[in-house]
């Protein structure tokens, strides 16, 4: 991807290492406005439609802050029977009404191919949010961002690294989208564990395997863990499933706790969660137990999100280089630091 300004993010596909290091090294440049310790309007005027036809809390929430932190203003649009959608307009209609309102466009969807779809009609640059159990290339690009990060604070790349993902590979579109961001590096391990019946879809083992990366499936936790630099975790997708008696015979199946963690992981594996985790007795994935655990990286996962998001925003509507130029007195923060 050699041009950003005016361009779609709508699949990990289109991006090859030059886009990937562009958008982190952007990133990192939005960490003091993220942290409030400077203040820039470069958005200043410019709105975003952020559309979310499928329920969401924290990238809903992370792409209107996002925006806001840029300086610019957000109009929302949640569920589908809040929208013409559920009146029978088609995704091309509301893509050409809703494009003239907007300067950029943020969706989630929960069909498939849909935010492709809608960015047909569209008039500005769409981001996909999240269609279906396709992708989520925001995600995808704040888990690697996360991952490199936490890699380099012990000196390691991402290239050689072990990664095992454990949960529902099947319909967890954020495993899907990231392990072909990581089909990119060189030597990477692939551990993958999950039931059979919700194993990583066979297209993405095969793209796996002809970057040349080395994979192990298995439907067994313990035992797997203990040679990975990294342990990304997944929820049962509940939502996925054609009834809430099949997702139920998956839930509880994979958990780590503090034990399981001290007893089959190295003392530094990073653990990953995209969230949100299931904390019901019934599942209880990602147990409470580790929330203090230095090696837990869920929540910094979920404030890179924003410093991702930011990016993206920046890049999409080329002002990436302006941030200095519109920056304005600090007037408030919550002292958040201090926490």
């Amino acid at each position: 991807m050699t041009q950003f300004s005016g361009s779609h993010i709508l699949s990990v596909n289109q991006l090859d290492l030059d886009a990937i290091n562009t958008i982190f090294n952007v990133a990192d440049n939005m960490t003091p406005y993220a942290l409030r310790e400077k203040r820039t309007k470069v958005l200043d005027g410019a709105i975003l439609g952020n559309l979310f036809f499928e329920p969401s809390t924290r990238t809903r929430v992370s792409f209107g802050c996002a925006f806001n932190l840029l300086g610019g203003n957000v109009r929302e649009t949640v569920g589908m029977g809040s929208s013409s959608l559920s009146k029978g307009e088609s995704l091309y209609d509301t893509a050409r009404v809703l494009s003239t309102y907007s300067d950029v466009i943020a969706m989630r969807h929960p069909d498939p191919y849909s935010v492709k779809e809608f960015s047909e009609g569209s008039r500005v640059p769409v981001i996909n949010g999240g269609d279906g159990s396709n992708e989520h290339p925001t995600q995808a690009l704040l888990d690697l961002f996360t991952i490199q990060k936490e890699l380099s604070h012990r000196g390691q790349d991402i290239s050689g690294m072990h990664i095992a993902m454990v949960g529902d590979l099947k319909h967890g579109r954020t495993v899907h989208s990231l392990s072909r961001l990581l089909c990119m590096y060189k030597g990477i391990q692939f551990t993958l564990i999950s039931p059979t019946d919700l194993a990583m879809p066979d297209y993405v083992i095969s793209d796996i395997e002809n970057a040349g990366h080395k994979i192990t499936i298995t439907d067994q936790l313990e035992g797997n863990l203990h040679q990975a630099d990294i342990l990304y975790l997944t929820r049962i997708q509940e939502e996925r499933f054609a009834s809430q008696d099949e997702a139920d015979k998956y839930r509880g199946k994979f958990r780590l706790n503090h034990s399981i963690y001290t007893q089959h992981c190295k003392s530094n594996t990073v653990i990953m969660h995209p969230l949100p985790r299931d904390s019901r007795a019934a599942a209880n994935e990602l147990d409470n137990d580790l929330n203090s655990h230095p090696s837990l990286a869920i929540f910094r996962q979920a404030d890179n999100g924003l410093l991702i998001r930011m990016a993206l925003f920046a890049l999409t509507l080329g002002v990436e280089n302006e941030l200095q130029q519109h920056e304005c007195p600090v007037n408030w923060y919550s002292r958040k630091a201090d926490r």
